[in-house]
């Protein structure tokens, strides 16, 4: 049985940061604002997966007020992620992302981004989505105090 889940997630823009984003550190004079490394996709499409599988939502498996996940790399966040989801039962399928950003140009890293998430996952690359979408100067990601993604994730249910 198949099963979607979606995830969401926003962090602030702060100088003194590095940018990763799907694993992939992005030159930029800003980085992401958070407990982990921040990153806003791999955050996502955690969310998305363990939605699909109604086992919470990342803040559950890796709470902010634990110091083990203090500057953590996200992608071993997901890795570990994928675990908790074997261990119920479930294999992702397939992943379909967007990270809205006003900058930097990110199409450049998109590549590195899917292999880096392939990896992580076990799955193919080409089951791995990842979409770039500017806000046209709109919103707090248009004024770069922020960065958002969206995901949407496909699981197989082996029960």
């Amino acid at each position: 049985m198949f099963r979607i889940g979606f995830g969401e997630d926003t962090h602030k823009l702060v100088l003194g940061r590095r940018l990763i984003l799907g694993g992939v550190e992005i030159p930029f004079e800003l980085g992401l604002l958070g407990h982990s490394d921040a990153d806003v996709l791999i955050h996502a499409i955690i969310d998305a997966l363990l939605g699909a599988c109604a086992l919470g939502d990342i803040g559950n498996s890796f709470p902010d007020t634990l110091e083990e996940f203090r500057d953590i790399s996200s992608i071993m966040l997901l890795e570990r992620t994928i675990e908790l989801l074997h261990c119920h039962g479930f294999s992702p399928v397939n992943i379909d992302a967007s990270i809205i950003a006003q900058r930097p140009k990110l199409a450049a890293h998109r590549e590195e981004m899917r292999h880096r998430l392939s990896a992580a996952m076990a799955i193919p690359i080409d089951r791995i989505s990842i979409k770039f979408t500017t806000p046209e100067g709109l919103g707090p990601e248009g004024k770069l105090e922020g960065m958002s993604a969206r995901a949407v994730a496909l699981v197989d249910e082996q029960r």
